[in-house]
């Protein structure tokens, strides 16, 4: 599964830090997720669709064929 988080991000100009910051994660966290390090806990993955302005299903793309 991959993320569209950093491209949403930058359509809305908000730094990594920012979005940690609205979503009281580290911005090290939100580096980790946009680079698929990591995978965010479901309430990270609400909290980041609810600062970023979209639905959850729109950040995260399954790569399942």
């Amino acid at each position: 599964m991959r993320n569209r988080i950093k491209e949403f991000r930058e359509k809305m100009n908000l730094s990594q830090g920012k979005v940690a910051d609205l979503c009281n994660v580290s911005r090290q966290t939100i580096n980790a997720i946009e680079n698929d390090k990591y995978d965010p806990s479901l309430q990270l993955a609400f909290d980041l669709a609810s600062v970023l302005g979209v639905k959850v299903d729109e950040l995260f793309i399954s790569e399942r064929k």
